[in-house]
């Protein structure tokens, strides 16, 4: 039996966030895009650790705080301070955390 070939389109990742949640703005999107910030953050020290050959009880004895928050935060169950941010940044891997504004 042949399947159907689908010729459906595919759209970009900004056309599905509208199609499930809505256009920027509305409370469904803005909750959707304020999670995946911190998704973000916790993503972006996993992938900083790993490259500097980390586990997470190394950091997290770096930085003076326990493996269990470093995994939270990098599974976004927790969201870290700006000033912990910091401190993994700067204690745990000797980098800086710049940050910038956009309006």
């Amino acid at each position: 039996m042949k399947k159907k070939s689908q010729n459906r389109k595919l759209g970009t990742l900004e056309e599905l966030k509208e199609q499930h949640f809505g256009k920027r703005g509305t409370p469904k999107r803005e909750k959707l895009e304020e999670g995946y910030k911190s998704f973000k953050i916790g993503v972006l020290l996993q992938e900083a650790r790993l490259k500097k050959g980390m586990t997470q009880q190394e950091l997290a004895d770096k930085v003076g705080t326990t493996k269990s928050y470093i995994s939270k935060i990098e599974n976004n169950v927790k969201e870290a301070r700006l000033s912990t941010l910091q401190k993994i940044v700067e204690l745990g891997f000797g980098g800086q955390v710049e940050l910038s504004i956009r309006l």
